[in-house]
C-alpha cells in the first residue's frame, strides 16, 4: 500500500513538471527569435524539453507498482495544472467552459478513486 502512494505520488509529480515544462515552452515560443536555431536552442526551450524527459521517466517508473489503467486517469490532472500556470504566468483568462470541463476532470478522477 505505501509503494502504491509513493508511486502515485512520483507520477503526480512528473504531471506537475510536465505542466510546468507546457507552460515554459509557450513563453518560449512568444518570444520572437531572429531565427529558426536560436528558436530552438534558447534556454526555456532546452530545460523545457529536459523536465519533459524527467516527466517521462517518473511516469515509467511509477508504472513499477501502478496499475497500467491508473496512469491516465492521473494524467489528466496535467489539464487542470496547465491551466492553473497558464493563469498565473501566462494570464491566460479561465472560461466558463473550460472551468466546467475542468470540475468535470476532477468529478471523473473523484469517481475512478472509489
Amino acid at each position: 500500500m505505501n509503494n502504491i502512494l509513493l508511486y502515485t505520488g512520483i507520477y503526480i509529480f512528473g504531471v506537475i513538471i510536465s505542466a510546468v515544462a507546457q507552460v515554459l515552452l509557450k513563453k518560449s515560443a512568444n518570444i520572437k527569435q531572429e531565427n529558426i536555431i536560436k528558436e530552438y536552442l534558447n534556454w526555456k526551450t532546452i530545460i523545457s524539453y529536459s523536465v519533459f524527459f524527467i516527466a517521462t521517466l517518473c511516469t515509467v517508473l511509477s508504472y513499477k507498482y501502478l496499475p497500467l489503467s491508473f496512469g491516465p486517469i492521473l494524467g489528466t490532472l496535467e489539464y487542470l495544472f496547465v491551466a492553473i500556470l497558464s493563469y498565473y504566468f501566462l494570464k491566460e483568462k479561465i472560461k466558463k467552459k473550460k472551468l466546467i470541463g475542468l470540475f468535470i476532470i476532477l468529478i471523473g478522477i473523484f469517481i475512478y478513486s472509489i
